[in-house]
């Protein structure tokens, strides 16, 4: 197994609180390296908003140079088609600062998240919470919720992705 750390980002999209939490993974352990929170402040603009998130996506991926970012896929309920739109937005300008800084991105939906953290793709944010605190060993749970949730979708991706690539090379 490579002694390079790989950082996965993964974000927690949303127009007012974008979560974000990077994960390192050396030699098959992970670490919470960073995780926070975006804002989009502008009230009442949407495109202020949306240079606000896409600026601060930027930076933290400029900042903590991940290798990859996974992010929550668009979730669209019928009573809310507006909502999809909208949040279908903001899910763009945090793609496209991924794109430009030549970072490969994949998406989870909340279900299949769930389900790899708690079993239960339908378990409620305080589980999923303290899934998160237990996996990564954390003394308090993560708040806001959001940041529990991109830590989710960093995990995700680490379990589904780069720790079956490490079982897979030959040993040395």
């Amino acid at each position: 197994m490579s002694a390079t750390p790989t950082r996965i980002l993964g974000i927690d999209p949303g127009l007012n609180i974008t979560g974000y939490g990077v994960l390192e993974v050396t030699r098959g352990a992970v670490r919470l390296c960073e995780a926070g929170v975006v804002r989009g402040k502008a009230k009442g603009s949407l495109a202020l908003r949306l240079v606000e998130i896409h600026d601060g996506v930027a930076d933290v991926i400029a900042s903590l140079k991940p290798d990859a970012m996974a992010i929550e896929q668009l979730y669209s309920h019928y009573k809310h088609p507006r909502t999809a739109i909208l949040m279908g937005h903001a899910r763009g300008v945090i793609c496209l600062a991924a794109a430009q800084a030549k970072i490969g991105f994949v998406h989870y939906s909340a279900t299949q998240i769930k389900k790899v953290l708690t079993g239960n793709g339908r378990a409620p944010k305080s589980q999923m919470q303290l899934a998160i605190r237990r996996e990564l060993q954390l003394a308090t749970t993560p708040e806001p919720p959001d940041v529990a949730d991109a830590l989710a979708v960093a995990l995700t991706h680490y379990y589904l992705q780069v720790r079956r690539g490490l079982a897979e090379q030959p040993r040395v």
